[in-house]
């Protein structure tokens, strides 16, 4: 899966994940870091896998009900 951040927010930005030997591997890219591109590799066995991906979820409501603190009028 690969997810493109391309705007003025991200500055740039991909995810890359791939199937590896006992896991997976994960490959963020950033376009701009500090000025110049940068690649973080992460290979993560399955439990660890499972543990990254809850963490991002829980960070990612929690992101979510801190910038909608109100249901919208509709």
């Amino acid at each position: 899966m690969r997810q493109p951040g391309q705007d003025s927010e991200t500055g740039g930005w991909s995810l890359a994940a791939t199937p590896a030997a006992d896991g997976v591997r994960l490959e963020l890219g950033l376009a701009d870091l500090n000025g110049a591109p940068a690649t973080a590799i992460i290979t993560l066995d399955r439990a660890e896998a499972r543990a990254f991906a809850r963490a991002l979820l829980a960070a990612a409501g929690d992101a979510t009900e801190r910038t909608f603190t109100t249901p919208p009028e509709g």
